[in-house]
This record gives C-alpha cells, structure tokens and sequence, in this order.
C-alpha cells in the first residue's frame, strides 16, 4: 500500500506546473499548464487503476498485491507505451482522454457478482471523483488566473473520462459493470469485441460529428452540474494547447 518513488514524482510535476501558473510570464503559465495537466493525467490513470485494484482486494482477490498493483507504481499497469505514453500523448494532441492502463483481476476469487461490478465502477467513479475535487478546489479557494483556468481543465477531463469509461461497450468499464449480470451468449460476444469495440467507438465519436456532439454535450452537463466553469476550462485547453 505504500505508494511508489515513481507516483510521488507525478505528484511533483503536477505540484510544479501549478507552481509555475502563479508566475507573470506568459512562457511560465503555459509551461506550468501543460505540466499540471499531463502531470494530473498520469496521477489519475494510478489512481484509476489502483481504484479498481483496491476494490478487487477487499473482494477476495489478493494477487494484486503480488502484481503491485496497490503501490501506484505508474510501470505495473500494463504496457507503459501503448496504456500510459499513447494516452497522454493523445491528449496533449486535443484528443479523447483514452482510458489508460489496465490491471488483470482474476474474477473467480471475487466473492459474487456484486463486486465484479464494483470492480469495474471503481476506475471510472475515482475520476468523477477527483472531476469533483478540482472543481471544489476551484469554487472553495478561488485560485485566480492561469491556475483557475488550469484546474478546471485538468476536472473536465476528468469527467470526459468517467463519461467514457461508463459506456456499456465491451473493453470499457462500463460494459464490465454490467458484463456478469448478462447471459454467456452476451458475454462470449463481449470477450470477441473486447479488442476492437473501442475502437469501433473512439471513430464514430471522431467521424460522426453529431455522435461526438451528444458524447461531448453529455460530458459537459455532467461537469457544470458538479460546479465546474466551463468557460474557465476552454481557457485552461487554451493555454494546454498552445500552438493551436
């Protein structure tokens, strides 16, 4: 349970880039920004991960301590490319903000249904959580400014995330909510289209213009009604992507 050097240092970029907002120049602001956002993205992924891993834990799967799945060790979820790299570098872009890593939970020594559920909630309710938490920090301290701006950005994100990961699409953590509760026809086709429904999903969301705009009108309802400035993070993109 002890976190590892490597998430520490996470925290220290993104505490950095905050930092470096709450100076006057213009090249330090946006530095400052691109730091804490990507800095907090790769926070969140830990900590998405890690949220599924505890769950599973106080479900009756112990391998994931053994898998060091609990030390938010950035390295264990996976392949640090394709499910930590990809992501940010997808975001940096103005993507969609990719579910990231991913921890292998063995199901059978979860205790029943229930928990397989939760499990999967688990990853996708931490991001809405930490969504909440930044923008509380935004109403609560009033930060001023490129920080303000920032914040809410990094929160907003948050939220497409856990908007995304609770579709009911095979490969995504909404669809392994629901997954033990379905028949086995259900679930053998969702084992099939595990490796490409997401796919599937990120080009519709991309190709079909009015899809993407009912996802994304969606994902912004969600974080206005939990407090967020949605002005105040078109700012935060802003200055994220700054040579656009």
């Amino acid at each position: 349970m002890r976190p590892s050097p490597l998430f520490l240092g996470l925290l220290a970029v993104t505490a950095a880039g905050a930092a470096l907002t709450l100076l006057e120049s213009g090249a330090a602001r946006i530095g400052g920004t691109v730091l804490f956002v990507l800095g907090g993205w790769a926070t969140s992924l830990c900590l998405h991960e890690f949220g599924h891993a505890y769950v599973a834990f106080r479900g009756g799967d112990h391998s994931v301590v053994h898998k060091g799945y609990l030390s938010l060790d950035i390295r264990r979820y996976t392949d640090p490319v394709l499910s930590i790299v990809l992501p940010l570098v997808l975001l940096a872009f103005g993507g969609i903000p990719l579910p990231g890593g991913a921890v292998w939970i063995n199901h059978h020594a979860l205790r029943d249904k229930r928990v397989e559920s939760m499990v999967s909630l688990a990853g996708p309710l931490t991001n809405l959580a930490l969504g909440g938490l930044l923008i509380g920090a935004v109403v609560l301290f009033s930060p001023t400014g490129a920080l303000a701006h920032a914040l809410s950005y990094l929160a907003m994100v948050q939220i497409i995330a856990f908007v995304l990961n609770v579709l009911p699409v095979p490969g995504l953590d909404g669809w392994g909510a629901i997954e033990p509760w379905t028949s086995p026809q259900a679930q053998a086709f969702g084992a099939k289209a595990r490796p490409w429904a997401p796919l599937v999903l990120f080009a519709v969301l991309i190709g079909l213009p009015s899809v993407g705009s009912l996802f994304f009108d969606l994902a912004f309802s969600v974080f206005e009604l939990l407090g967020g400035d949605r002005y105040a993070a078109a700012l935060g993109q802003s200055n994220f992507l700054f040579w656009r």
